[in-house]
């Protein structure tokens, strides 16, 4: 193995570590005594990789959006419609819960600093060019005759805002899986953009063409 794949293979090592420990006990939380001591490596090693928390923070957020957003592009290829590819976005939402867990606890938790540091504008960037594609895709939707012609820029927060807060009460091990609760949003959510209703029992089918798709593009 070359150097630049040991230093590689280190800096993920330490990423993964960050995040687990920010998604179970929160970023003020985090230290790198304790990164280090789970890896067995001395701190510097981590100030070598990354310099600062902060970074840390930073490479987390960015990293996890390059990964939405490259998987949000692979759902609305395979999905035909606006609305077929707005349910994919919405069961993506819920299956993060369990697909990437982690990452998608640790992210959420403290999405609030992101526009707290200079350092975190990347992230906030690619946040914002998530939430465009999810825009778009509504959009679509009312162009093509399929959406109520609605304030597309509210309706895309309000999506975001009902799966920003699962991780606080999304049970891994609750009697509903994330299918079955990503149906229920897809059904509030298109059950009222949606100006015929008629494809709604397949859009909401947990078990369904919809969240098979979805699964296969987060490689599940």
């Amino acid at each position: 193995m070359t150097t630049t794949r040991r230093r590689a293979g280190r800096s993920a090592e330490i990423l993964d570590v960050f995040t687990r420990h920010v998604a179970e006990r929160g970023y003020d939380r985090t230290r790198f005594s304790d990164i280090a001591a789970e890896l067995g490596i001395a701190q510097g090693t981590i100030v070598h990789h990354y310099g600062s928390k902060e970074r840390l923070l930073a490479s987390l957020h960015e990293s996890y959006m390059r990964r939405r957003i490259d998987e949000a592009h692979l759902i609305i290829g395979r999905l035909s419609s606006p609305a077929e590819q707005l349910a994919g976005l919405l069961y993506a939402f819920m299956l993060y819960q369990e697909y990437d867990r982690d990452a998608t606890v640790a992210f959420q938790r403290d999405i609030a600093r992101l526009s707290d540091h200079p350092m975190l504008a990347e992230g906030v960037r690619l946040r914002a060019e998530y939430l465009g594609l999810v825009r778009g895709v509504i959009r679509a939707g009312v162009e093509a005759g399929q959406f109520r012609d609605r304030d597309v820029a509210l309706r895309s927060l309000l999506l975001f805002g009902s799966a920003q807060w699962a991780w606080t009460w999304y049970d891994v091990n609750g009697p509903r899986n994330a299918r079955q609760v990503g149906a229920e949003l897809v059904d509030l959510a298109l059950g009222s953009l949606l100006i015929r209703r008629t494809a709604l029992g397949r859009l909401t089918d947990p078990d369904g063409e919809i969240p098979r798709v979805v699964l296969e593009c987060l490689g599940g």
